[in-house]
């Protein structure tokens, strides 16, 4: 771009004016900036409404190149200290493309300011994540608006503050200076992270009163709220009353069907849906994947190809991790290959669902090309799951030293990466190793403090080797009270080693904390029976029946003509039984082989 030449101020010309707005306004915001030095050599200054709106502009293209060269324009042709209208304007760009720096200097030297100045430089820290700064300008500010104190609740309650944002909210309502829609947008974002079902009514109560419901963004955010909540039955009230319901609406409930198994409801709501989009899609292949129906899942994805919708992140991760579950390699590979073929740039929570995807279906060596070649090697979900992978498949060593090549990569692990590397040794026996890992957590770890999932971690592994004098000292060291997870992990190793009396103590336990799970009282009621005190057998049965807890169906999958069908123990009602039991027995008469291989040699 040219050099500028300061030279007298006169009038511009209009036409040139106009030439200018008209080449922004199409798009051409490069071109319509490169006239400026022309307009500086004939001593023309634009009026400060096309230089608004320029900076605008620059603003909505995130060109911050361009609005330096406008913000330069300015200070050539007589305005070093721009009047607060165009200081504004100045701000705004700057802090729409994050030069907070450039954004600070400007409103540092306004002569005047106005609501307006204090505001943009408010929102623009809030944007970019800096609550700190934002609230120190918040407590300088002479005088506060409806629009401070929404910028405030919004920047607290995204950034995961949220019993700051619920004050901020409450204070803001007792000022009684009013409020618009977006008032609400920040406490029903805090509604949704909290689950704070108490929290979600009352919000609800004040946006009805308020006149707003009939906005189906703040609609759908209750909506979203109550479905967060598990409150499945007021979410479907509120949507049903929705006088206009967009694509984000029915998104919503279907996701919150879903989210919690009501895969009917969630599959009648989205097939009902005007319009679909990824979102959509997606939210209905999770469900299924999370709740054990990782065929349905795939089935979904195939009918979501054959009518051209592209998929997104979440849907590929969410095929994965359902071709992980059921264990279809055949399914895995395939989608792998869609990745490929159309040239999709996977994020890291792909990749790793990849990885998974493999490890689970028994293919780790493809697992570990795909962790070799893609993904961002800074990243450490992507070791977390790399890690994990090799624990599962019994390689400790291996993940031993691939931890040890994360922490020379530089990158810092997190709890979940002591989570995984901790396991990996429980399986493969490393106890010394483990051992030491979980000691110098706050140290090589980045100070990161074991939690109740850390302790069960170590119960598993300590319980896994037989280790059981050291297994009680952890428990009577634990900072805090051993929870489901701990007391779980001490249940699955006194199962393994047959400590009878240590399986009694922590599946009573276990009833206690979880009365509707299974598992605790199967175990319970064997206990007693090996030990023939059939009244605390028929005690617990008793139990189970008055609670209404029933033991969960096991499922397997096989794989028919590159059709995956789920079918029960002695199950009778499979369509394709006699097949399924006729594979079954093949299965059964080549392991017999093996076996019977085995032993002569």
């Amino acid at each position: 771009m040219p050099s500028f030449f300061p030279s007298p101020k006169k009038k511009p010309v209009p036409c040139i004016v106009q030439s200018i707005i008209e080449l922004s306004s199409r798009g051409n915001l490069s071109e319509a900036i490169s006239s400026l030095p022309i307009l500086v050599r004939k001593g023309l200054r634009l009026p400060s409404q096309a230089l608004a709106h320029l900076l605008q502009q620059c603003a909505a293209t995130k060109s911050l190149k361009l609005g330096k060269w406008v913000h330069l324009y300015c200070k050539l042709t007589g305005l070093k200290k721009p009047y607060t209208f165009l200081s504004n304007n100045l701000i705004f760009m700057y802090m729409e493309c994050g030069d907070l720096s450039n954004a600070a200097k400007v409103f540092d030297k306004m002569s005047a300011r106005n609501i307006y100045s204090w505001n943009n430089m408010l929102s623009g820290y809030a944007k970019l994540g800096r609550i700190k700064e934002a609230r120190n300008l918040f407590d300088k500010m002479p005088e506060r608006d409806v629009i401070s104190w929404n910028t405030m609740v919004i920047a607290y309650a995204q950034n995961g503050c949220c019993n700051e944002a619920v004050r901020f909210f409450r204070d803001f309502r007792r000022l009684g200076i009013g409020y618009n829609e977006f008032s609400f947008a920040g406490i029903l974002t805090v509604c949704v992270k909290l689950r704070g079902l108490g929290l979600a009514r009352q919000v609800h109560g004040q946006v009805l009163v308020s006149g707003f419901l009939s906005n189906v963004v703040l609609s759908s955010s209750v909506v979203d709220s109550y479905a967060k909540c598990g409150e499945m039955s007021d979410a479907r009230r509120l949507f049903d009353e929705m006088p206009v319901r967009d694509v984000l609406a029915w998104t919503t409930l279907v996701s919150g069907y879903a989210k919690w198994g009501n895969m009917e409801a969630a599959d009648e709501l989205f097939d009902e849906m005007p319009k679909k989009n990824p979102v959509s899609w997606t939210a209905l292949i999770s469900g299924y994947a999370r709740h054990g129906l990782g065929h349905r899942a795939l089935e979904l994805f195939t009918k979501m190809m054959v009518f051209c919708v592209r998929p997104d992140q979440f849907t590929f991760s969410s095929c994965l991790c359902a071709c992980a579950n059921i264990a279809s390699l055949k399914h895995g590979r395939q989608i792998h290959g869609c990745l490929v073929r159309t040239n999709f740039r996977p994020n890291t929570i792909v990749v790793s669902s990849l990885i998974d995807m493999y490890s689970k279906c028994g293919a780790l060596e493809f697992g570990r090309r795909v962790f070799s070649v893609m993904g961002n090697k800074r990243d450490v979900v992507l070791w977390n799951t790399m890690i994990s992978a090799l624990g599962q498949h019994g390689l400790g060593d291996a993940a031993m030293r691939t931890f040890d090549d994360l922490v020379s990569f530089g990158v810092k692990p997190d709890r979940i990466t002591y989570i995984v590397i901790l396991t990996a040794c429980s399986h493969s026996g490393l106890v010394q190793e483990g051992l030491k890992l979980f000691q110098c957590m706050r140290t090589i770890g980045h100070g990161i403090v074991p939690d109740e999932e850390h302790y069960a971690c170590l119960i598993d592994l300590l319980g896994r080797a037989g280790c059981f004098d050291e297994l009680i000292d952890q428990l009577d060291k634990m900072p805090f009270k051993p929870d489901d997870r701990i007391w779980n992990a001490v249940l699955g190793v006194s199962r393994i080693h047959g400590n009878t009396e240590m399986g009694r103590k922590a599946a009573e336990q276990l009833i206690e904390l979880e009365p509707q799970s299974s598992a605790a009282y199967i175990l319970l009621s064997s206990i007693y029976a090996e030990h023939g005190r059939w009244e605390s057998v028929e005690r617990v049965r008793r139990l189970m029946k008055e609670r209404c807890v029933r033991k969960e169906k096991a499922i397997s999958w096989i794989e028919i003509e590159n059709e995956v069908h789920s079918f029960a123990v002695s199950d009778q009602l499979h369509s394709l039984k006699e097949v399924i039991y006729s594979a079954l027995d093949q299965l059964a008469g080549h392991m017999e082989d093996v076996f019977s291989l085995d032993a002569e040699r």
